[in-house]
């Protein structure tokens, strides 16, 4: 018997769900990009707007900080020479774990480093446990994360593109049930309790 399989989706898959949903059609691929002079050039200036549209939503859903893209005492090392402390391009956000009660540093993003607002420095002598929001690809993101940042990619797309409130609502109202299911999804995989039991504890008998 052969196994159902389910296509998952990319960001080409996601340009063309965004494009049925204003009524274009769909393309092949997202198109090439050249440079002359300084100048960026699309050959579809319409996929390129659209596929900025999809990694806009991204980036911004993804900047919430959930379950699946947070990491909690990550070590990150200062140089050996500088002791500075470079942040990697796929960092959206970080912070000094339990920074809220322990008030030892205020750490923010300044230069493409860490810089600690309190010591007014850049430089670290030690390792630093952090807690990190990363920024994870479209393809490995959980399928209800897709689904909602296409619809909100898509709401977006109406918005600009094209003079109908009408298709406007219904994909606000597919955007608002789509994180709604974001949100079951969320408080399933991360535990969340009313109670504001701490990570890796546990109610008691």
């Amino acid at each position: 018997m052969a196994s159902t399989t389910i296509d998952t989706d990319t960001e080409l898959s996601a340009v063309n769900a965004i494009l049925g949903a204003i009524g274009q059609a769909p393309v092949t691929t997202l198109g090439t990009v050249s440079v002359t002079n300084g100048i960026t050039a699309y050959d579809n200036p319409e996929v390129a707007f659209i596929y900025n549209l999809l990694r806009d939503a991204n980036v911004d859903t993804q900047a919430e900080g959930w379950h699946f893209n947070t990491e909690e005492h990550v070590g990150f090392h200062p140089d050996s020479v500088t002791k500075k402390i470079a942040i990697p391009d796929n960092v959206l956000s970080l912070d000094l774990h339990d920074n809220q009660a322990k008030r030892t540093m205020d750490l923010v993003r300044r230069d493409g480093f860490l810089y600690d607002k309190i010591q007014h420095t850049d430089q670290f002598e030690s390792i630093l446990a952090l807690d990190v929001v990363y920024l994870r690809t479209f393809e490995n993101l959980p399928i209800v994360f897709r689904r909602y940042i296409i619809y909100r990619a898509s709401r977006m797309a109406a918005t600009q593109l094209v003079a109908n409130p009408q298709l406007v609502r219904l994909l606000g109202v597919q955007e608002t049930q789509a994180r709604a299911a974001l949100m079951e999804y969320e408080c399933n995989q991360a535990d969340h309790s009313m109670f504001g039991f701490e990570d890796e504890t546990a109610k008691g008998p």
